[in-house]
């Protein structure tokens, strides 16, 4: 929306252009129609702006939309609340459009005028509107009706109510499978405004004429009201009319039918309670595990965890387990990258011995799977397993598998694991860091993709930090400096990177004594990219160390390459200097 200081355009241009046969300049003018109404003021806005707008048939989509998300916060220009229903006339037009985007906007911006209007207001212009959209000839209105009986319904007398749930469930039964379609989608909205007692009579047989749709994409929206609804009814009433529907739509002949109760299951058993999940829920959902649709199959196990956290783990282990075994072997990839992404968080749920016995050889199998993206979803989730095995055990199952994948021909694998770096050495402790993945690191900084590199530099950043600068001047900072002279200028730029990440951890007196004399040493270096990144690394330096080494030793260097042929050299170098002054005056 325009802010208030926006300067305010010629009104008898805007207008002009709302009218212009270029899109693009009704499209500014409605987007500034709040700097039109502020010009106007709130009366005119009410007697000439809107009345203009609800007359204004343009017949382009992108106008449309701009305008129904405009009047949805235009209340503060027709004069607050009392006036919110002057709006109500465009947007009711907006609401009969054909396309479908701008209709929703409508829609949107309909129920948020009407959350703010007077009840009053509500009972005299916004349910006549309602209703006037649900008896609508066309089916655009009746399918924006249903998203805005929500909105009309806490304010209605008894008799509005009455008529309001008829109108409703005559939108269930509509011949046209849109207009069912919104009714199923918008029932949770609409059964949260409807009081209890009419919830188990008038809701649930409109909850009920959905679930037998014949079609699926009505069926499918019904599925997602399952758990909407459970959660406004009573526990037993939750048994005994949504879960004979969720265990039949488990055996949906419709693949679109099953994939959404695998989305949906799991917030069921909240609402039924522990015995009819045993006894019903735990057998429909491994019916989905079992599908023989992947689709289906891939929602299935990324509910896996949040399943098992729900149920006890005796039943976990019993009856689900068994189900990801299979689902680890599974022959679509993606029910594998699904699984992956999850199956470390069952290890708490299961605790210790579970987890050793049954999650173990599953976690490595997916560890060695030939597909990039399972094996990245577990190492990225190891931690949650370490809390449960201990570091010991991780180690000796664990380590082996991502030492191989610390050599995976995906640069993707390789970079998953030197982040997780960090992480393990802080769980691993020194020694035995040392003993497994020291030379990994190293080796990492010489790989062929760039961001491995960069990745490999900032890792030892992270374990001068982790480990502490003695450790690091022992461990990395030699085997760093040697690569210095390396022949392919490429790494030689890994070592400036590592230089400028690793100074500020080690401090002031291992700067000057080893890194410095590097950075001096490659400031003569025959390649430009080289030496203007020494002038950058350089520049780094100077708040790290005293001023007297500024002088000595910085400063020479980039004096020297301020006078380098290359422009690029010259300037990072002047650069420099210039940081070195402003340090100096400062």
């Amino acid at each position: 929306m325009a802010m208030v200081d926006e300067p305010l355009y010629p009104i008898a241009v805007l207008i002009d252009e709302l009218k212009n046969d270029d899109i693009q300049l009704r499209l500014n003018s409605i987007r500034r129609l709040s700097t039109i109404a502020r010009a106007l003021g709130e009366e005119r806005t009410r007697k000439e702006l809107i009345p203009f707008l609800s007359e204004n048939n343009d017949d382009d989509d992108e106008v449309l939309l701009a305008m129904a998300e405009e009047l949805g916060v235009f209340i503060p220009y027709v004069g607050g609340v009392e006036h919110a229903h002057v709006l109500l006339p465009p947007l009711e037009t907006l609401c009969t459009v054909e396309e479908t985007c701008v209709r929703d906007k409508a829609v949107e911006s309909l129920c948020r005028v009407g959350s703010q209007m007077k009840e009053s207001n509500l009972v005299d212009s916004f349910i006549p509107l309602v209703k006037r959209l649900a008896a609508g000839e066309w089916f655009t209105a009746r399918v924006s009706a249903c998203g805005l009986c929500h909105i009309a319904y806490p304010s209605a007398s008894e008799m509005l109510k009455t008529e309001l749930r008829s109108i409703y469930s005559q939108l269930c039964q509509d011949d046209m499978p849109m207009v069912r379609r919104a009714a199923a989608a918008n029932l949770g909205k609409f059964a949260s405004t409807v009081e209890a007692s009419y919830l188990k009579s008038d809701i649930m047989s409109m909850f009920e004429d959905l679930t037998q749709d014949d079609q699926d994409s009505v069926r499918l929206l019904a599925v997602e009201g399952c758990a909407a609804l459970g959660k406004l009814l009573d526990p037993q009433d939750c048994v005994g009319h949504i879960l004979p529907v969720i265990v039949n739509f488990s055996q949906d002949k419709s693949w679109r039918v099953r994939y959404m109760v695998a989305n949906q299951l799991y917030e069921l058993c909240e609402a039924v309670g522990p015995e009819p999940t045993r006894t019903d829920l735990v057998p429909a959902y491994v019916r989905i595990l079992r599908d023989n649709e992947a689709e289906v199959r891939i929602a299935a196990a990324g509910k896996v965890t949040k399943f098992c956290r729900i149920v006890n783990p005796e039943l976990a282990i019993q009856h689900i387990l068994p189900c990801v075994k299979e689902l680890s072997s599974d022959s679509s990839q993606h029910v594998r990258s699904a699984l992956a992404s999850v199956i470390m968080g069952m290890a708490p749920v299961l605790g210790k011995d579970a987890t050793i016995e049954q999650l173990l050889p599953i976690f490595l199998s997916l560890l060695k799977d030939e597909f990039p993206d399972v094996r990245l979803n577990i190492i990225s989730k190891l931690d949650q397993v370490n809390q449960v095995i201990g570091i010991d055990l991780l180690s000796q199952s664990l380590l082996p598998a991502i030492v191989e994948l610390a050599e995976d021909r995906h640069w993707r694998v390789r970079l998953a694991i030197i982040e997780y770096i960090p992480l393990l050495a802080s769980q691993l402790g020194v020694g035995f860091f040392d003993d497994k993945l020291g030379a990994l690191c190293m080796q990492w900084l010489q790989d062929k993709v760039y961001s491995i590199r960069d990745a490999a530099a900032n890792n030892l950043k992270r374990l001068a930090e982790e480990f502490g600068p003695e450790w690091a001047m022992q461990h990395i900072v030699p085997q760093v400096l040697d690569m210095i002279n390396n022949p392919h200028y490429l790494y030689r730029m890994t070592v400036l990177r590592s230089i400028a990440l690793l100074a500020p951890v080690m401090g002031s007196e291992i700067t000057c004594s080893h890194l410095l004399p590097v950075m001096v040493t490659a400031s003569k270096d025959r390649v430009p990219n080289i030496k203007f990144n020494v002038a950058k690394v350089l520049q780094s330096m100077i708040p790290i160390v005293d001023h007297s080494v500024v002088e000595k030793s910085v400063r020479p260097s980039l004096v020297e390459l301020a006078e380098d042929p290359d422009v690029d050299v010259r300037f990072f170098a002047n650069q420099a200097l210039q940081s070195i002054d402003h340090v100096m005056m400062s």
